[in-house]
């Protein structure tokens, strides 16, 4: 039965989310994926994609958008038979703008655009607090640790090329990590109410994590429903200021089922010309903006 209380409604809309996606059939979720096509020509497929559906399948990953493709193919207009290929990749929790494409070599020539940085990345992320200075590049190297704590994880981390030295404060250059990776992020603040901010974040490079760690751990923001990133040492739900969880109608208590809100919002591919693709945030996204009184210029 549906809880009567919203609050109530609202942690069950949540914690349902990822598991909806993955309770279904294939066939069910190729048509979801074929319902949120936001553009295709003979060479490309671009989906909007939903939130806590991993890419590849994994254990105890029963659907994922890799298993589907074949099948997505032969469900959409003009469709030859061959399966879709990957381009990029999301992470489970990010939803937006993906390509796919319809025949090797074009999957070929985008992972290539990709991997140069030829791709223009937008995203959108809420995020706690503000960020200062309002918009600005974040260049710290993103290393990937163990955390030594009573359950032993693994996390992304910064391994930043320098440091402030405790005897006089001075800027103090230090080694390099050999396995860390060099990372850079644009961002720029769009809206900030409720204890928290919408961002706009353009990855220059793309490491693992990194606009979640950037955020996180480089402008002290982390994105809302990280629950990762939120601690270093520990895995523990994201800890809310009071006026955010007023304005969500949440209990600290329920944090833990708040969503990831980071959205790949647009992509520009240069295919010949500048294709410009666009994806509206999902709506669990959108609700948040409206009750954080996030408000944004429609752009």
């Amino acid at each position: 039965q549906i809880p009567k209380d919203p609050a109530q409604r609202r942690v069950r809309e949540l914690a349902m989310l990822s598991k909806q996606l993955q309770q279904v059939h294939p066939n069910v979720l190729a048509k979801v994926l074929k319902q949120g096509t936001v553009y295709q020509n003979e060479e490309i497929v671009v989906i909007n994609k939903p939130y806590g559906l991993p890419v590849h399948g994994g254990p105890g990953i029963k659907n994922c958008i890799s298993d589907v493709l074949p099948i997505l193919a032969k469900m959409l207009e003009n469709a030859k038979a061959e399966p879709l290929h990957l381009c990029h990749r999301l992470d489970k929790e990010t939803t937006g703008v993906m390509v796919l494409a319809r025949s090797k070599e074009a999957a070929e020539r985008i992972r290539l655009l990709f991997k140069t940085r030829q791709v223009e990345k937008v995203y959108w992320a809420i995020s706690l607090g503000d960020p200062d200075p309002a918009e600005g590049i974040v260049e710290i190297p993103i290393v990937e640790k163990e955390v030594r704590s009573h359950q032993p994880h693994y996390k992304m981390t910064l391994a930043p090329n320098y440091r402030l030295s405790p005897e006089d404060g001075e800027v103090v250059k230090i080694r390099k990590n050999r396995n860390a990776e060099s990372a850079v992020t644009r961002y720029r603040l769009l809206a900030s109410a409720s204890a928290c901010s919408l961002l706009e974040l353009q990855p220059i490079t793309g490491v693992k994590h990194q606009l979640r760690v950037h955020l996180a751990y480089g402008l002290g923001c982390p994105i809302l429903g990280d629950h990762k990133y939120s601690h270093w040492s520990k895995l523990a739900p994201q800890k809310l200021p009071k006026i955010t969880l007023k304005r969500l109608k949440l209990e600290q208590s329920k944090a833990r089922h708040l969503p990831i809100h980071l959205h790949a919002h647009r992509l520009s591919l240069p295919l010949g010309k500048q294709i410009d693709l666009v994806c509206k945030p999902p709506l669990f996204f959108q609700k948040t903006l409206k009750k954080l009184e996030l408000d944004i210029a429609n752009d």
